[in-house]
């Protein structure tokens, strides 16, 4: 083997190669674990930046949220509120029964809360819808049961509908609604008709009822004796109305004596009152 030939190899075998005027580098094994180990670092750069930017953008989506759900705090906060159809319940009671848990003064979340259905599961209460008129004004609607009056029946308040159908049990009484004795039944179930023999009463209760609120009265009891003849209780005074013959004639003449008869005991005698401008008597009780 001759000198230029070894030259060759030798070169060869130190990873240089010449040939003629150019030059080509071949690189070894310790220059691949530089390039492998620059790579790495460049890796850890990348994956320290991303740990840095994750916890940045989740304070800014909850910063927006925050920002956002303050917003609706204050611009959904609710100022005016309209109440109507409520008898039994006062006005603060109704606005307290709709706005007294969390976030009940924000106008958004009653919409939502109460979209395509009412507040139910109220005494004397068959529902109340809740309307938002604008951001900071809301109507509340209440339709109530209707009552013709109660019975006492073990401890409680028995209320009926006009059909004689019980629909609330309470402890409580309410005013407004008269009493009504005389009528004799031998239980009262919830939701059930009042057990009594003669249906018609209810009927006569409800005429009753509605004659005296179109004269602005409400009697405090209503009492039937065994014959059907109704007596009215306002207090210490009684008003003994009879039959049904001539009812609203004897309402209206009983509005006009009642104020004649405050501070004292006794009965109105209106059995045979037929409107005709007769005397009405009034007996002061012994």
């Amino acid at each position: 083997m001759d000198r230029k030939t070894m030259k060759r190899k030798t070169r060869a075998g130190t990873g240089a190669s010449f040939a003629g005027s150019g030059l080509r580098v071949v690189y070894g094994a310790r220059s691949t674990s530089f390039g492998k180990r620059n790579s790495l670092e460049k890796l850890r750069e990348k994956s320290g930046r991303r740990r840095f930017l994750l916890p940045a953008v989740l304070l800014a989506i909850a910063a927006v949220l925050a920002a956002v759900f303050l917003f609706i705090l204050q611009y959904f906060h609710v100022e005016n509120i309209y109440v109507e159809g409520n008898l039994h319940y006062t006005s603060d009671e109704i606005i307290q029964m709709v706005t007294g848990q969390r976030f009940g003064d924000n106008s958004l979340y009653l919409a939502l809360k109460y979209r395509d259905r009412g507040i139910q599961d109220i005494p004397f209460i068959q529902t109340m819808d809740v309307d938002v008129l604008s951001p900071d004004t809301i109507k509340i609607t209440v339709y109530e049961k209707s009552v013709a009056g109660y019975v006492k029946y073990l401890d409680r308040y028995m209320y009926f509908d006009r059909d004689g159908i019980v629909v609330e049990a309470s402890v409580t009484k309410t005013e407004g609604i008269p009493e009504i004795t005389g009528i004799d039944f031998s239980q009262v179930v919830l939701y059930e008709a009042l057990p009594v023999e003669n249906q018609d009463i209810f009927r006569e209760i409800l005429s009753i009822t509605q004659i005296l609120s179109k004269y602005g009265l409400s009697a405090d009891k209503i009492y039937f004796d065994d014959t059907g003849e109704m007596t009215l209780y306002f207090g210490d005074v009684r008003a003994r109305l009879g039959s049904e013959d001539n009812m609203e004639e004897k309402v209206a003449r009983l509005q006009q004596l009642l104020p004649s008869a405050e501070g004292k005991k006794g009965v109105f005698r209106l059995e045979n009152y037929s409107g005709s401008g007769e005397n009405v008597s009034f007996e002061l009780d012994g």
